[in-house]
């Protein structure tokens, strides 16, 4: 894949741009041809700014023109989430439903401080039916395809983010994470991906999942890109309630410091369960580049699990319920399904399952003390393929759609921040969640940046088309 200003990182665009190498709207367009070209295998995006993009990189030139600086971001190409609202269109969640919605009037906080930092949004992503999903198999909009082989997933609910990403369609996408959608494209697409500490970014103007549960974060394919793009989108903001107190605490300037001193554990017990060999090889090739022996293992992962079901289906199902009522038929029929479910779990479960959260966030963080990241597979299997049913996992025959998070979701559930990192194993890559204690995705980062320039993660080239 010859390299043009549409596959170059967004480091290496915002620097060309910013010194007149190249102009903005150069960027812009050589993104706008690759998706022209490659979507029609990846189907990443549902909707395409093609006007929107174009009248901003015309702005950005000029402005560096007269002598101003557009910030860290200039020229770069980036796409979200169709559940981020964006100025003059719809915003899908994924749902035939909510297509019937006006126009958004005004974009999501997150797009606003991407723009603000000289990016330039160029459409909107495919996902799971309101972010219900690991899949990427959207029942409106057809499947996300996976770059290294489109007859696989791109995982989900974020498909269309890792299949933009990992495709090189643009260098950045933004996505949502509550149970996994952020680390599990990220897995199956190889790339990285950051769901940050909860409340550590603003979910203002998003379709919204389980509340209590829901992260937006970025996807990139270098992790000093993750940064910038994370790092411009900081800062607090009171149309978030759960995003009004922590100040910007940048991490781009720290990747370099490297992870002396720093104290690397995996985690044992439930998590080196349910994996097949790859699972099993990417844990350990990044485990011996780090020196990392200790095991620790987090106390009832399993229940915790469990209880992550218990508040998502029955949050999804509250939010959902007139939805459900008066156009059943216009869902997916297996999200349709899991949020009627969830509508009849009994409260008493409900309250049990909050309380064990708290005692397990508190067991959790104490694991802290002794250690600063703790390792865990992202997936338990490289991408299965579009479509399949089952998969078998130490010889239990498991349905593919709720078991690919089995090990992203005793993670969100208590909200800590996550990097996934890619293992480029043949003939796909897979991924490795790095967990880090609340507020402290700067060593999170600094550890999959010390692992990106071992070479040990990488996002490979896409090969799949």
């Amino acid at each position: 894949m010859s390299e043009t200003p549409a596959s170059m990182s967004a480091a290496e665009t915002a620097q060309a741009v910013s010194s007149r190498k190249i102009t903005a709207l150069a960027a812009t367009e050589a993104a706008l041809a690759r998706i022209a070209v490659h979507d029609k295998v990846l189907n990443a995006f549902t909707d395409v700014t093609p006007d929107r993009a174009r009248a901003k990189a015309r702005t950005i030139d000029a402005e560096i023109a007269a002598g101003k600086s557009v910030g860290p971001l200039a020229g770069v190409p980036f796409a979200v989430k169709n559940l981020f609202d964006v100025q003059g269109l719809s915003t899908r969640a994924g749902s035939k439903i909510n297509r019937d919605l006006p126009a958004s009037p005004r974009d999501a906080t997150l797009i606003e401080r991407m723009e603000a930092a000289g990016a330039v949004l160029v459409g909107a992503l495919n996902m799971g039916e309101y972010a219900y999903d690991f899949t990427g198999e959207n029942a409106h909009d057809g499947p996300s395809r996976n770059p290294h082989d489109p007859a696989r997933m791109a995982g989900g609910s974020s498909g269309g983010s890792g299949s933009a990403v990992g495709g090189a369609l643009v260098p950045i996408a933004l996505g949502s994470d509550t149970n996994g959608s952020i680390r599990v494209p990220s897995s199956f697409c190889g790339i990285f991906g950051l769901k940050p500490t909860y409340g550590r970014l603003s979910r203002a103007r998003s379709f919204p999942f389980v509340a209590s549960l829901d992260h937006l974060g970025p996807f990139a394919r270098s992790v000093k890109d993750l940064a910038l793009a994370y790092d411009v989108m900081q800062g607090p903001d009171t149309d978030d309630p759960a995003c009004v107190a922590r100040p910007v605490e940048p991490t781009t300037p720290l990747l370099t410091e490297g992870i002396s001193g720093l104290r690397v554990a995996i985690a044992g017990g439930y998590f080196q369960q349910n994996l097949l060999p790859e699972a099993v090889e990417a844990i350990a090739c990044v485990a011996k580049a780090l020196g990392a022996t200790q095991v620790v293992e987090l106390p009832e992962a399993a229940r915790a699990r469990a209880a992550a079901f218990i508040i998502t289906t029955t949050e999804g199902a509250a939010l959902h319920l007139d939805r459900l009522r008066k156009r059943p038929n216009d869902f997916d029929p297996a999200v349709r399904d899991r949020l009627f479910s969830g509508a009849m779990v009994p409260a008493v479960h409900v309250d049990k399952a909050q309380k064990f959260r708290r005692w397990y966030r508190a067991r959790v963080l104490e694991l802290f003390q002794s250690v600063d990241v703790i390792l865990a597979p992202a997936t338990p299997c490289t991408a299965p393929k579009i479509g399949q049913a089952t998969f078998t996992l130490d010889g239990v025959e498991l349905p593919v759609r709720p078991n690919i998070g089995l090990h992203t979701q005793p993670i969100s559930f208590i909200g800590l921040p996550v990097a996934a990192v890619p293992v480029p194993l043949e003939p796909m890559p897979i991924g490795v969640q790095i967990i880090a204690a609340p507020w402290r995705e700067d060593i999170a980062l600094r550890v999959a940046y010390a692992l990106e320039q071992m070479g040990v993660v990488v996002a490979p080239a896409p090969r799949g088309f």
